[in-house]
């Protein structure tokens, strides 16, 4: 008889924020967001231009052209990180993330981590690192969660 594993809630919720993050329109990263309570998605969220916007897969990287560096100067960037998004996408459709968990395939930048304060949140799951560490002082200090994990295997199984 063949073993069926399945993935824990973190490695399946990991593995959609992955998938969100291939809509991103950044040239840099890919970033992908999900915002989860009691094991039910409530937004989502991608790093890229703002709606209606023209992005970077279209005009090109601003950041790339001045050679500034990643997590760096954040104001020259016309995208929306995917932490952002998914706290905006989540306040378009009236629902809170009071005590949610966001799962990213990156560690916040500063901004994003005060936001995220803000928004209530209880826990953050990621298994990438983005170059900016300042976000996990101010997670200790608001008693936010952090879980760094493995990052999960791309495959996606089926039972044949």
């Amino acid at each position: 008889m063949k073993r069926i594993t399945r993935p824990d809630a973190d490695e399946y919720f990991l593995k959609i924020a992955s998938v969100v993050a291939e809509r991103s329109t950044c040239r840099r990263h890919h970033v992908g967001a999900v915002a989860v309570r009691d094991k039910h998605i409530l937004a989502t969220g991608y790093n890229g231009a703002p709606a209606g916007a023209k992005d970077c897969l279209e005009i090109g990287c601003l950041r790339d052209e001045l050679g500034i560096p990643s997590g760096t100067r954040h104001e020259i960037c016309r995208g929306i990180h995917a932490e952002q998004n998914v706290i905006i996408q989540a306040s378009l459709h009236g629902v809170s993330l009071e005590g949610s968990t966001i799962y990213c395939t990156h560690t916040p930048c500063v901004l994003c981590a005060k936001m995220l304060v803000n928004a209530k949140i209880k826990r953050f799951v990621t298994f990438g690192s983005y170059n900016d560490r300042t976000f996990a002082d101010l997670f200790q200090e608001a008693g936010i969660e952090i879980d760094i994990k493995k990052r999960p295997p791309a495959r996606i199984t089926f039972l044949d």
